[in-house]
C-alpha cells in the first residue's frame, strides 16, 4: 500500500482531513499533519485555537515539533499531496512551511502532487516549479495512475 502526506496551510485542514478520507477510498495509507489529526478528533478547525504562538511567542517550540513531526511522515511516505486551495485572496496558495515541506520531499527524490494550479503571484514560484511537481488539478485518480 503506498503512502501520501498530505501538506497545506492550516486553514484548509478540513479540507485535508477529506482529502485524506478519498485517498484512503482510493486505496492509500495517508499521513495528515498532527494538527489536521487533532482538529478531526475535536470537530474545531478554528486554526487559532492550535497556533497558540500567535498570542504566546514562547510556543514556538510547539511549531518547531509539529514541524518535525511532519517532515518525519514525509521521509516515511511515498509521495507527497500539496492542498493548495485559496488562502489570501489567492487561489492556489502556497506557504513557506508547505514549502519547505516540498523541499524535503524534493531532496527525498518523492513525487510532489499539487492539487490545484499554483498562484502566479506567489513569490517563490519559480522554486515551485524547480521542484518539478505533477499537477493534479483536484483529480485524486492521478495520483493512483501514477503509482500503478
Amino acid at each position: 500500500m503506498k503512502s501520501i502526506a498530505v501538506c497545506s496551510s492550516a486553514v484548509h485542514f478540513k479540507e485535508v482531513v477529506e482529502i485524506g478520507d478519498r485517498l484512503r477510498k482510493l486505496g492509500f495509507k495517508v499521513l495528515l499533519p498532527q494538527t489536521a489529526d487533532i482538529m478531526r478528533k475535536k470537530g474545531d478547525y478554528q486554526v487559532s485555537h492550535y497556533k497558540t504562538w500567535w498570542s504566546n511567542p514562547g510556543d514556538y517550540s510547539k511549531k518547531a515539533d509539529l514541524i518535525r513531526g511532519h517532515f518525519r511522515k514525509i521521509t516515511q511516505a511515498d509521495a507527497i499531496l500539496v492542498v493548495n486551495l485559496e488562502k489570501k485572496g489567492m487561489k492556489g496558495y502556497i506557504g513557506g512551511n508547505t514549502l519547505m515541506e516540498m523541499g524535503l520531499a524534493f531532496f527525498l527524490k518523492k513525487p510532489i502532487f499539487i492539487y490545484r494550479p499554483i498562484s502566479e503571484e506567489l513569490v517563490h514560484k519559480e522554486e515551485i516549479y524547480g521542484l518539478l511537481p505533477i499537477f493534479i488539478n483536484g483529480d485524486l485518480e492521478k495520483i493512483k495512475k501514477y503509482f500503478h
